[in-house]
């Protein structure tokens, strides 16, 4: 019998598929008044700024050299987005979708390894199913960890997560995500429960899950909010570019919602003194320009799945949750030729 090998081509769509957010200003006692928001726009500010960067040695200890480079404009042109004087409070919505059917790759080149695949991920909903990880993608909407740097310092964050069936509204859930900590997963919220439930059913392909998700921050009047940030490849004479949706209203990434989502890996090695982080096939952080999965440890995805499936060598349970939530990201695991 041929040895089993990875698939060349190998492929899984993202079952958490969710949306940009649109950013909306308006008032915190206005929070069950759908008509009472704003979008909230881009607004390009030209400033003169200070030299405040790291100087070469030799300008730095020179004191005529120091004061010539202070002296030079730092002239730049940035995007800014902020809540009218008249608002004070932030509201962020998206939608999300739950697929299910995970045993069955979007792309693969090999029908034994893909059978063999699936046997692995059907004996983990057999023995573990989406329980755990869809109670910590419940927490994470919960909490409002995709407001990300609109989160910090806020009097109040309060979400509304609603499900919908056949454009119908099924059920309602309300968090006060201020309360909710982010370095753990801990709860006893019946309501974050029930949310959990119905992300598994969704995972599991039991039932349909399509949710709004919109949270309300309480900031003060005026006060900046921050949208993501576009990646310019060609020359702008912007030094910031903010994202922006139809009718120049500020966004959040898709891909920056689905990254907070998914922030659920407390399996890494150094977890305890971190907390979590992403799914992701290294564990990479890269605003700490780290991976916490390197292949050295054994404890990245890939060694793991091709343990798992090739070497029928099952890891530990947590290591389990990891590799499924892996998959549940999706992106392409095909072997790479040497």
């Amino acid at each position: 019998m041929a040895t089993l090998k990875t698939a060349e081509v190998l492929a899984f769509e993202r079952k958490l598929a969710n949306s940009d957010g649109i950013m909306h200003a308006g008032n915190w006692t206005d929070i069950d008044k759908p008509n009472a928001w704003q979008g909230i726009t881009i607004q390009p500010k030209s400033v003169r700024g200070t030299i405040s960067n790291r100087l070469k040695s030799a300008i730095a200890s020179d004191p005529l050299k120091l004061d010539n480079e202070v002296q030079k404009a730092n002239l730049q042109t940035v995007d800014v987005a902020a809540l009218p004087f008249e608002c004070d409070t932030l509201k962020v919505e998206f939608t999300l979708r739950v697929l299910g059917n995970l045993k069955t790759p979007s792309a693969c080149n090999k029908p034994d390894y893909q059978q063999a695949l699936s046997n692995v991920v059907q004996s983990y909903i057999d023995e573990q199913g989406f329980g755990e990880l869809a109670r910590r993608y419940a927490y994470n909407l919960a909490n409002a960890r995709f407001l990300w740097r609109n989160r910090v310092g806020a009097e109040q964050i309060h979400v509304r997560i609603t499900r919908y069936e056949q454009q119908q509204l099924v059920q309602t859930w309300n968090f006060d995500a201020s309360a909710l900590p982010l370095r753990h997963f801990d709860h006893d919220n019946t309501d974050i429960a029930a949310l959990a439930d119905a992300i598994a059913a969704g995972l599991n392909d039991s039932a349909f899950a399509f949710f709004k998700v919109e949270a309300f921050t309480l900031l003060g009047s005026g006060q900046e909010v921050f949208p993501s940030e576009e990646l310019i490849l060609s020359k702008d004479d912007k030094s910031k570019t903010l994202y922006k949706l139809s009718n120049n209203i500020a966004g959040l990434h898709s891909q920056k919602i689905g990254n907070a989502i998914r922030t659920i890996d407390t399996w890494y090695p150094k977890a305890d003194e971190f907390g979590p982080i992403s799914v992701e096939p290294f564990g990479s952080v890269t605003s700490r320009g780290t991976a916490y999965r390197k292949p050295t440890e054994k404890l990245d995805f890939y060694t793991l799945l091709d343990n798992w499936v090739l070497k029928d060598k099952k890891p530990d349970t947590e290591q389990q949750h990891y590799v499924i939530a892996t998959l549940i990201r999706g992106g392409v695991f095909g072997e790479k030729s040497e």
